[in-house]
């Protein structure tokens, strides 16, 4: 009975890191898209292969797919040039506390772009609030 009782346990322990491992990656990229497609080209049954019109729709959804992935960097990395010179907030990790200042310059890291603020590199999501930096005029 008590053998039972920790079965029990430790397929609900193992249900539950798979349910966790399945959030953590249910993101389905390009990688795993043509996985998949090459994993059903190589189970299918002989005897009823898959017919050229759904193979030409499944390339078609994974073209779409990447040009997506393309357009949404490009996108981001579009955003992020547009704030340079410009004055931009965030909250530092660190600290917890609001940080100012004008962004240099951008960089594209792990195809994401970062603001390049001084020592800092902010990510785009962090930045709170944008403004015209104040320019100071001196009459000569």
């Amino acid at each position: 009975m008590a053998n039972s009782v920790t079965s029990t346990t430790q397929t609900s322990s193992t249900t539950d890191s798979t349910a966790t491992t399945r959030t953590a990656t249910s993101e389905l990229g390009k990688d795993e898209f043509l996985k998949l497609l090459i994993t059903q080209l190589q189970y299918q049954d002989p005897m009823d292969p898959m017919e050229d019109k759904d193979f030409i729709a499944q390339m078609a959804q994974f073209t779409s797919l990447e040009q997506m992935q393309n357009m949404n960097s490009s996108m981001q990395m579009t955003q992020a040039s547009s704030l340079i010179g410009m004055k931009v907030t965030w909250t530092d990790s660190a600290s917890a506390k609001e940080v100012s200042g004008v962004v240099e310059s951008v960089r594209l890291v792990n195809n994401e772009p970062k603001l390049v603020i001084g020592n800092n590199s902010i990510n785009l999501s962090e930045v709170t609030a944008v403004e015209l930096p104040t320019v100071v005029t001196t009459n000569g």
